[in-house]
């Protein structure tokens, strides 16, 4: 009976694992490995073949470049995800996977593991700006009472006027 082949995930699986703050699961028929709720790595067999799936953004040029020259072996899709399919004969070079699996941990930690993404910043934008409009707002009621307080002196002043210039008519 032959041996069985080394599964060459398997380091990949390893070195994920061992980040900080990692949560591993399953998605669809693949593991995924989260920080923070936002996944940075998707990884299990397709085809015949594993597939690695790595969040890129500094090592996006290289990983357009493999799928150039390998489109069988790279593909990158809209959102930075990069794709890379290896079997045992052929593994993924073990510079290039350490190297897009510490940037794609990475990027998920900026992005979402601690700051909670696009989505939260966002959000905090929103309430800044609520809080300014609210600043504005409360500005421009205080411009309004001086302005009618200063309505109402004026008014009171024609009143007082009127009265001196009735009283002066009628002596």
């Amino acid at each position: 009976m032959p041996a069985k082949a080394k599964d060459p995930s398997d380091p990949i699986r390893t070195k994920a694992s061992r980040f900080a703050g990692v949560d591993e699961g399953t998605a669809c028929t693949q593991s995924s490995f989260k920080t923070g709720g936002k996944a940075f790595l998707f990884i299990g067999m397709q085809g015949g073949r594993h597939k690695a799936m790595f969040k890129l953004k500094d090592s996006l040029a290289e990983a357009k470049r493999l799928a150039t020259k390998a489109p069988a072996d790279y593909q990158v899709g809209n959102s930075s995800w990069v794709t890379a399919r290896f079997s045992a004969e052929k593994p993924l070079p073990k510079k290039l996977w350490e190297k897009w699996l510490s940037e794609s941990y990475r990027l998920t930690l900026v992005a979402g593991g601690s700051s909670g993404s696009k989505k939260k910043a966002a959000k905090k934008k929103a309430a800044k700006k609520k809080t300014a409009k609210k600043k504005t707002a409360k500005k421009k009621t205080a411009k309004k009472a001086t302005k009618k307080k200063a309505t109402k002196k004026k008014a009171t002043k024609k009143k007082a006027t009127k009265k001196k210039v009735a009283k002066r008519a009628s002596r």
